[in-house]
């Protein structure tokens, strides 16, 4: 028979189970508001009519996130793991700023307390937990951000020689007035932004300018083919929404006995 820490467990980090949903959906719903409430924090006029009620609804937000984070250590097997993950620090930064603001008193730490008051829309970076979508996001750019590295080493290599090359070719009379302002003139161009506030006048720099405008187009390319195999595989691996009791980590086949983040045990003995 599951213990209640299993149950609070099963009912925090499932997704399958009715009670699992309502616990997601009341949450999401939540985190939702919170944000409105932040934004709405900022309109001077909602501010200066609403801004003591919005106050106490901060807190009391705040309060149920604490809960609900404590909750989460509680339930897990290994908390300082959870709380060294992406979503542990997430959930973190949603409630650590409102407790700092606390200590921040006085005309002249106002502007902190502003900026501390805006990390709380880290909030909304919770709601990828409920979108399975996004872990296999994550799945893929963690497995393509070796490949990834090398790409934009390339990059990097190309845009320095193309704006070294520019800045010998048109000069400061043309508004490559250094190497690194015409370094900011390739990766504009290589990107195919192409702001226009610096461009080349002689024909041999448009013509430089035009071939690094092509190469541009195939750079694009080649991320999106790296990327796109390492989703297809991260696809495969999330097969269901079981999650490891240890780290959380959800996508264990059927069959599997461990934890394919930590290694732990999926199942008791």
């Amino acid at each position: 028979m599951d213990t209640l820490r299993d149950q609070a467990r099963t009912i925090i980090f499932e997704a399958e189970t009715p009670a699992g949903r309502a616990f997601d959906v009341v949450l999401i719903i939540c985190i939702l508001v919170s944000v409105v409430a932040v934004f709405l924090d900022t309109v001077p006029p909602i501010n200066a009519a609403y801004g003591e009620l919005l106050y106490v609804v901060e807190w009391c937000f705040t309060i149920l996130f604490t809960i609900e984070y404590a909750a989460r250590l509680w339930c897990i097997e290994h908390p300082a793991r959870y709380a060294r993950s992406f979503y542990g620090v997430v959930d973190l930064l949603g409630i650590v700023p409102t407790y700092l603001s606390i200590f921040f008193v006085g005309a002249q730490y106002l502007l902190v307390i502003r900026i501390l008051r805006v990390l709380r829309v880290f909030r909304v970076l919770r709601l990828l937990r409920y979108v399975r979508e996004a872990d296999i996001l994550f799945e893929a750019v963690r497995g393509s951000r070796r490949k990834i590295l090398v790409f934009l080493v390339l990059v990097l290599s190309v845009v320095v020689i193309a704006g070294s090359v520019m800045y010998l070719v048109e000069g400061p009379e043309h508004g490559f007035t250094s190497i690194p302002a015409s370094m900011y003139w390739a990766v504009v161009t290589v990107t195919t932004v192409g702001y226009g506030d610096i461009s080349p006048e002689t024909p041999l720099g448009r013509f430089i300018a035009s071939a690094v405008m092509i190469l541009g187009y195939a750079i694009i390319a080649v991320p999106t083919g790296i990327f796109s195999v390492q989703l297809t595989e991260a696809m495969r691996r999330r097969q269901n929404t079981r999650s490891c009791p240890s780290c959380a980590a959800d996508g264990h086949a059927g069959e599997a006995s461990f934890c394919w983040r930590c290694g732990s045990k999926l199942h008791k003995d």
